[in-house]
This record gives C-alpha cells, sequence and structure tokens, in this order.
C-alpha cells in the first residue's frame, strides 16, 4: 500500500536552463576565487593531509603530499567539494527524490553494481590525477577557457560513454 500522504516525485529541472545555471556558478567561481570548478585538488589535499598527520616526515619529504598538506579546511575546493554534497542532497529533498537505493539492471546484482561503480571510481580518480584534473575541471574550466585539449576530452568522454552504453544496454532491459 502507498501512503496516501506521501508526495509524488518532482519532475526534474530543464537541462537547459539547470546548464545556463551552472555557467553562472562557474562565472562566479572566476570572479570570486579567481579559479574555475573542479573536486580533485580537493581530495588531493584531504589525502595530503591524512598523511601528513599519520607520518609528518613522510609527507614533508615527498614532493606531492609537501604540495597538498595542510588544513583541509583551509582549502576553497574543499568547501566547493562538501558544498556540491550538501546542494546533492538538499536538492533531492526537496524534489522528494532521497532515498537509498541501487539502482541496477534485472541481469545485475546490487553486488555486482556495486562493485563495477566503484571500479570505475578508482579508474576515474587515477586518470584525474595522471591527467591534472577531473571532468568538472576539464570540461567546465578547461571548456569555459576554449582549451583545446578540454574540447577534445569531452568528445572522448561522451563518444566513449555512448559506444560502451551500446554494449551494456542488454542489461537494462
Amino acid at each position: 500500500m502507498s501512503d496516501p500522504d506521501a508526495h509524488p516525485p518532482r519532475p526534474y529541472m530543464n537541462p537547459y536552463l539547470a546548464g545556463f545555471g551552472l555557467g553562472l556558478v562557474l562565472l562566479a567561481s572566476f570572479v570570486v576565487m579567481g579559479w574555475g570548478l573542479g573536486a580533485s585538488s580537493a581530495f588531493s589535499v584531504c589525502a595530503a593531509s591524512c598523511v601528513a598527520a599519520a607520518a609528518p616526515d613522510y609527507a614533508a619529504g615527498n614532493g606531492y603530499f609537501a604540495e597538498y598538506a595542510g588544513n583541509p579546511l583551509r582549502d576553497w575546493l574543499t568547501w566547493e567539494l562538501l558544498g556540491a554534497v550538501a546542494g546533492g542532497l538538499v536538492s533531492g529533498l526537496l524534489a522528494n527524490r532521497a532515498r537509498l537505493t541501487v539502482e541496477h539492471g534485472p541481469r545485475w546484482t546490487r553486488g555486482k553494481r556495486l562493485l563495477l561503480a566503484f571500479a570505475g571510481g578508482v579508474v576515474m580518480a587515477v586518470g584525474a590525477r595522471i591527467g591534472g584534473g577531473c571532468t568538472s575541471g576539464q570540461a567546465l574550466t578547461g571548456g569555459a577557457l576554449l582549451n583545446l585539449g578540454s574540447w577534445v576530452f569531452m568528445f572522448s568522454v561522451f563518444g566513449g560513454g555512448y559506444a560502451l552504453a551500446w554494449f551494456l544496454r542488454r542489461q537494462w532491459t
């Protein structure tokens, strides 16, 4: 039985309006902070800070950790990342879409879906560190600056996504 007092989820926002809003956020980021959007550096600051707390001598002698170590709450990208998570939660709550669920096709188990999602996240994290930035930094910030490499990256990401989706489409039907 469904709850008669429950409200159905509200429709999704118009993607063009959402994209325009994201563009305004990116512009505000450049104007206020002098930098574009990105998230991978926040993870680097948090990881380096944890290493520095556990092994300060090692962190000080390691060029990577020494560059990023410090209080993660003093880095504005940490606040950007926390704000994105909080904003997503508030948006889900306001639209009546916040619920704990694992979406997967009928041929996949919940465990397999979570394992593959985790593996994909690891691949993306390693790629972000090798590439010197995350997809939001590459696509939004680099694209806004008309960086050719960022545009090539985004066409590759979308092209690869569409190609992979063709192979996995039967898993969702």
